[in-house]
Formats: C-alpha cells, structure tokens, sequence
C-alpha cells in the first residue's frame, strides 16, 4: 500500500514507518518538526530512515537514501493548499495521522498550538481525505478523552464527554469530526486512543524519558500527587503492531448500532474508535521502582501536589481490539524500561 504517516519524525510516527517499510509498502512521512522539543532528536530519528537533514526543504518532497519507498516532506498539517496537492499528486491509498501538538501540561501554557495542529489541522486531513478518497483513515487519539471518568478500566464503550485539558478536548474533537466526514462523505475513518506510550527514541517531556535524565545527573525528580499516580505504560512496539493491524481493516457501518442506545465506539457510518494500550495499570512508584533497579542509582525525590490537567490513574480496556485484531501486547513494563535505557545510554553515551 501507499501509506501517508504523519508525524513520522515524532516517537510514534518514526517507529510506524520503519515497520511499514520493513513489511514492503510505500511510505511518505510528513512532519513540521518544530521546537515543542529537542529538534536534534527529531533530525536524528529521520536520519535513521535515510533523509538527511541538509537535504530538507519546507514543502519539498525528500527520498531517503535507505529505502527507496520512503520518502519525506517537511510540512503542516495547517497548510491546507498543500495538503490538498500533496493528496491529488501522491493518491494515497492508507493515511495514518500521527502528527498533532502533544502534551497535556503544555496546553495550558500555549493553547492556540493545540487549535492549529489538532483542530485546524486535522480538519484539512478530512478535507484532503474528502476531496483525494481514501480506504481508510487512522488516526491518533488519547486516553486523556476520558477526563474525569474513573470507572476503570476505560472503555470505548461508555461516554468520554469531559476531559480537562485542551489538548484532551482537542482529540475528543477530532473523534467528532471524524465521525462527521464518515457520515456525510463516507469516508472510513478509525480512531486509536493511545495509553501513555514509551520506548526507544522516546519524547523528552515524558516521565521515562524525564526521570532517566534526571537521575543519571544526579538531579532530583519531580513526583506528582505524592506518587499517587498510575498509568497504563504501552511499549511502542505494542503500539505500532496495533496499529499495522487495524490501517488494513476498513471499517463499516455497523447496521445493529442502536440510535435509541448510541454505543460511542461505532456509528452506522464506517467509523470505529479503540483503546490501545498494555492493558494494566501501574503505580508511578513502581514505575520509578523499575527505572533505579536497571540504573542502579536511586532516585532523589521530590513529592509534588497533582498538577492541573492531569488524572490519577489511566486504565485501558482493549477488549476490543482484542477480539477484533487479536491485538496482544507483548511488553512487560520492566522489559520495556530496560530497552529504553539501553537506547538512552547508547543515544547520549552516558
């Protein structure tokens, strides 16, 4: 297949386009690398695929010298022009949109980023799916939709109509939107609300990613809630096989969905949406716990209060996708911690 992946050189996006080149198909990534984080790491992650950051020019198409399948475009997804000629030349037959402006903490702090990226952004997907069809649209959502619902573990099943950060509205949003174009356009859309994602080439504003960092300095590391925090971390890997499996499997309307009783997760358009995720919920301190055993180094903590915008405790159903895909992450936290370090070491030769 054709595969537009957005975001491909952010974490999740630049490990999608190394399996689906792996597996054989076309890929052309996009990517607006701005400064949210480190761009370095960023450059360094396209840089494993082949594309050269010399050779990168805002708008221009980019063939890496790996793989001749693979190529790059500096972008915005808010660029709406180019969009729409990106999608007429290329004729894309899968799009998996990864790209968005991350970051519950940040949407507090920078709130028009999120409306650009998530919202405007995503809305020129739609239209570029619209107007160029597509066999199906993938798209990433979050745990952060659930908000304050604390009936655990979270499923798509029931109601995720109060989320307390803009950038958690922000992917309710796009779940919306989606389900719109699916019924008036017919376009076959699934979205993929992800549970705390980490792993190699992982995102410097995470808490693995933080914590790593900031004990092997010697730094103190900031602990929210007094540790009381739990989050259903999901190994990349686990991620990405996830979704490999759905972006083939075009989803259709589902002629028992029950407008008397509307389940959330289907419509009777071509619309799904899934929870993605390890399917286990972990306290922070024994994430920690894990981080001190590979490093051997213990951690100097500091207990913090909760920081607005977050929730204590994320949990994911993935019954679902289960049943569906025989989606099957494979994992262990402490597995995963381990491979993540190892990279880190060998990243920063420390």
């Amino acid at each position: 297949m054709k595969v537009l992946v957005t975001g491909t050189a952010g974490f999740i996006g630049f490990h999608l386009a190394q399996r689906l080149l792996s597996e054989g198909h076309e890929v052309v990534g996009l990517d607006a690398i701005n400064d949210y984080y480190d761009v370095e790491l960023k450059y360094n992650r396209l840089a494993v695929s082949g594309i050269k950051r010399t050779s990168i020019i805002q708008g221009r198409l980019v063939q890496s010298t790996l793989s001749p399948m693979y190529r790059f475009v500096k972008a915005t997804l808010e660029d709406h022009p180019f969009m729409l000629e990106l999608f007429e030349r290329e004729k894309f037959d899968i799009v998996v949109n990864l790209a968005a402006q991350a970051g519950v903490r940040y949407s507090l702090q920078n709130p028009h980023a999120y409306i650009n990226s998530n919202i405007t952004g995503f809305l020129n997907i739609l239209e570029a799916c619209r107007h160029y069809p597509v066999k199906h649209l993938v798209y990433a959502s979050s745990s952060s939709v659930y908000g304050l619902n604390e009936s655990f573990p979270f499923s798509i099943h029931e109601p995720a109509d109060h989320p307390i950060s803009l950038y958690a509205a922000s992917k309710r949003s796009n779940e919306l939107m989606a389900h719109a174009y699916s019924h008036l356009y017919g376009l076959p859309t699934t979205g993929l609300r992800f549970f705390t994602v980490y792993g190699p080439w992982g995102r410097p504003d995470m808490a693995l990613f933080i914590f790593t960092r900031s004990i092997l300095e010697g730094k103190p590391i900031d602990v929210y809630n007094n540790g009381e925090m739990e989050r259903d971390f999901t190994y990349v890997d686990d991620i990405v096989e996830g979704i490999v499996n759905v972006m083939g499997d075009v989803p259709r309307p589902d002629p028992l969905w029950n407008s008397q009783k509307p389940d959330p997760s289907g419509s009777r358009a071509a619309f799904r949406v899934y929870n993605i995720g390890n399917s286990r919920s972990v306290k922070l301190t024994e994430f920690i716990d894990e981080i001190e055993q590979t490093l051997g180094i213990a951690a100097k903590k500091n207990f913090m209060p909760m920081q607005a915008g977050d929730v204590v405790k994320t949990w994911a159903d993935v019954s679902d996708l289960k049943k569906n895909y025989g989606y099957q992450p494979k994992t262990p936290v402490s597995q995963g911690v381990r491979n993540f370090i190892a990279w880190y070491r060998d990243y920063y030769k420390v």
